[in-house]
This record gives C-alpha cells, sequence and structure tokens, in this order.
C-alpha cells in the first residue's frame, strides 16, 4: 500500500504532530506499507530520524505572499521552486514568524477554499504531484485544516481520503469572527469528500463528531504511539543520597499548556509545605508571543523566594529530552484545554516517570490504559499543589506508579502497535472502497 501522508510543519518550533506523523510514517514503513511524508508549509522538525521528503507543498512563504500580492498568484513555476525551497524556508522561518488574528484567519479561509483560493495553483501542483509522480493508493493527511485541495484530489485520484483529527478544533477557536466560522463551514464541506476519520480517543471523536456535524460512524479511534527506542528508565543510576526530588514540566511554556498553573502549584505546596523538598524543573519550546507570559511566572517564583528551587533548561533536543525526563521523579503538565494526544506523557510514562494530568481530554484513557499517575481536578491550583505535596511524600509509590505506567506503555503505546492498528483500519477502508 502506498500512502501519501500530507503533514504540516511548523516553522522551527517542535511540534507533536509533526513529530507524532514522522514516526507513524517511519513505523508504517517498518510495516511494510509505502508511506511516503509530505511537508506542507514548511518542512517538518522532529527531534527523531526525519523521513519526511526534502520537498515543501503550499510552502509558507509562496501561500503568504499569494495571499497579500495578486502578482505571486501568476507566477511561473520555476519562481515557485525557488520560493518553496526547503532551505530558504528554514532560514526565513529560522525565528518564529507571527502573522495578526485577522491575517491568519483570511488566509486560512483562503486555503480552505483550495481551487476557490488565492492558492489555486498549489492545489493544482499538489495534485499533479500526486497523480503523475507518487500515485499512491490512499492519501492520509495530518488535520482537516490542509484539505483544502481534498476535493481536487477526490476528482483526479479517485481514491481513499483519510483525515487524522488532532486538535484542529483549539485553531479554530482561536480565530477571530468571521473567519472561525467560515473556516468551520468550509471544513464540514470538506468532510463530504473524506472517507474516514482518525482520532486518538473515544473523547476526541465523540467531540469532534458534534463540532464538525460528522456522523460517528466516519470516525474511527486508532492508538497514539511513541517510538521507545531511548526512552529507558534511570533504575541503573540511583539518585545521588540526600537529592532532592524533581517535578518536571515537558511542554510549550503557555497558559493553555498549564504552565502558570503549575507555578501556582508548586509555590501553594512549598508555602503549606516548607520541608518538603522537591524542585521544579520546566522544559519546552518559549516563543516570542509567550515571553511576556513566561517572565510573569518566573517573576512569581522569584517573589515566593523559590528560585533557588527552579530551573528553566529551554527547549531540548531528543538526547537531551531524554536525560531531562530520566531526571525526574514526576512530571505535571495542567493543561487548561482538552487535550486530544498528550505525547508528552506518554514519553514521560515511558521513560518510568509518573505523571499528574488534569482529568479531561484524552488523558483519563490513556491513564486507565497505561496506569502510571494521578488525574486531578482541571483548572485547579489547589488540586496541583495537593498532588504534588502527596507525590514528593511518598517516593515508594512514585516508584510503583513509574514502573507500572512504563510497562504498559511499552507493551500498549509503542510506535509499531500505532502502526498495526493505522494499517489495520486502512486495509479495511482499501477492501471496502474496492467493493463498493
Amino acid at each position: 500500500m502506498k500512502i501519501a501522508y500530507l503533514t504540516a510543519g511548523a516553522a522551527g518550533m517542535y511540534c507533536g504532530s509533526c513529530m507524532h506523523d514522522n514516526t507513524l510514517a517511519a513505523a508504517l514503513c517498518r510495516q511494510g506499507a509505502d508511506a511516503v511524508l509530505v511537508p506542507t508549509y514548511t518542512p517538518i522538525r522532529t527531534d527523531e530520524n526525519d523521513v519526511s521528503l526534502d520537498q515543501v507543498f503550499f510552502g509558507g512563504i509562496n501561500i503568504y505572499l499569494q495571499q497579500k500580492i495578486p502578482f505571486f498568484r501568476y507566477l511561473p513555476r520555476f519562481v515557485d521552486y525557488f520560493l518553496d525551497s526547503p532551505r530558504l524556508i528554514r532560514r526565513v522561518t529560522r525565528r518564529a514568524v507571527s502573522m495578526s488574528p485577522k491575517e491568519l484567519g483570511a488566509l486560512t479561509v483562503s486555503m480552505l477554499k483550495g481551487r476557490g483560493g488565492y492558492q489555486r495553483k498549489e492545489v493544482g501542483r499538489l495534485c499533479d504531484w500526486l497523480a503523475s509522480d507518487l500515485r499512491p493508493d490512499l492519501v492520509l493527511l495530518t488535520n482537516a485544516l490542509i484539505g483544502g485541495a481534498i476535493p481536487e484530489i477526490k476528482r483526479r485520484l479517485g481514491i481513499p481520503i483519510v483525515v487524522t483529527l488532532q486538535g484542529d478544533d483549539i485553531f479554530l477557536e482561536s480565530l477571530p469572527e468571521p473567519y472561525r466560522q467560515q473556516s468551520l463551514d468550509l471544513i464540514r464541506g470538506l468532510a463530504q469528500d473524506v472517507d474516514l476519520f482518525l482520532t486518538h480517543s473515544q473523547f476526541y471523536a465523540d467531540a469532534m463528531s458534534q463540532y464538525l456535524g460528522i456522523d460517528r460512524a466516519r470516525m474511527e479511534v486508532v492508538p497514539l504511539g511513541i517510538d521507545m527506542g531511548d526512552f529507558t528508565s534511570r533504575d541503573d543510576e540511583p539518585r545521588p543520597s540526600g537529592a532532592e526530588p524533581v517535578v518536571g514540566y515537558l511542554a510549550r511554556l503557555a497558559p493553555e499548556k498549564g504552565f502558570g498553573l503549575l507555578v501556582d502549584g508548586f509555590i501553594e505546596m512549598a508555602r503549606r509545605a516548607p520541608d518538603l523538598p522537591g524542585r521544579l524543573e520546566v522544559a519546552g519550546w518559549l516563543g516570542p508571543t509567550q515571553t511576556e507570559f513566561a517572565e510573569a511566572q518566573f517573576e512569581k517564583i522569584r517573589a515566593a523566594g523559590l528560585e533557588h528551587r527552579f530551573r528553566y533548561v529551554g527547549s531540548p533536543d531528543r538526547h537531551a529530552k531524554v536525560d531531562f525526563l530520566r531526571s525526574l521523579d514526576v512530571l505535571c503538565v495542567p493543561t487548561t484545554y482538552e487535550e486530544p494526544k498528550g505525547l508528552f506523557a506518554l514519553e514521560a510514562l515511558a521513560t518510568g516517570v509518573p505523571v499528574i494530568l488534569p482529568r479531561h481530554g484524552a488523558f483519563p484513557e490513556m491513564l486507565a490504559e497505561t496506569g502510571g499517575g494521578w488525574l486531578i481536578e482541571p483548572h485547579a491550583p489547589t488540586a496541583v499543589a495537593d498532588a504534588l505535596e502527596q507525590a514528593l511524600r511518598d517516593p515508594s509509590k512514585l516508584s510503583e506508579l513509574g514502573r507500572e505506567g512504563q510497562l504498559q506503555t511499552r507493551v500498549k503505546r509503542d510506535s509499531a502497535a500505532m502502526a498495526q492498528a493505522h494499517l489495520a483500519t486502512l486495509r479495511r477502508l482499501m477492501s471496502e472502497s474496492a467493493n463498493s
């Protein structure tokens, strides 16, 4: 089975969806499929071996210029080839690029219009390449937001189209009106040409079925998995005697990821239990739009007199991320939104680190399957403080949860299991399509 797997780059940022797509594409190939990972917007950035094509469709520079300046909508292909160069895109997006909400909303609507939008020639280029060069048996999209070309792909290739939903609603709800509603209406229209939608939890399948107005029977739940590889526990490296236990955070430093809640909870725990040892160590992407927010959290820690118990280590590569996880006693990422995936939690569990997570989104299903952690009341710094104190006062319980979570995660959430579930679903769809 040859699969054209369309992913969406996130400029210079490590992106959970990009990393998932890269892991899945590699695992599908190891299972015997011919999965070709095709970047859109920008080259992807992943902390594993990058298996994507060194080619970008709907290049971010190009589609922005076509959106803003009509002249660029009619340029010959050789000029587009230069603008879509992965090297050029990487150079331009080396530093985070921001757009106003209005600009982003207008661009999203135009992209979702496909051949009816300002980027119509990019739709033609992608479909020409799929039809003449790649000739896939099936097209898999990382989300519905890059789906403007779906009707043209269906018309020209006549093959099954599958869309993974993994946070589309979060992005749509961030758009100002009228772009939010226009984008939502366009996706609902595009859904008519989609053969199957995939999600990573029953929660998200149910939520997106209602949100997009799609029959729940058209959605299939497949497991989220990771390449276990070097995610090993530190059992062979016991913590030095007298070392402080470490609470960790591994996610973007952003309000929606719960960084502010964790800081408030850690400060509350330290206030009510001043003799309880424990450090807070933080790793994750800090973009320019979140610098003010992050600095406000750092200032709260300083004002509480806890700067000696806090460290921010930046945005780590894979090797540094594994070392960071191995240094932790517990991970806490109390997201304020209903997380559809939670890769960071799986990575911690695979390393033998128990997790503290909010009781919403995909987390209840994840921990019901893997064990290895606590669920707490969402949006509540006091609940964070209670859980941190409970965890740090009972190191034997932490060790027990860490072992349980690691065992179950390695059995049930390995990338091979993820790929096998995807292939079984896609082969069934191919068979049904052939017989219809």
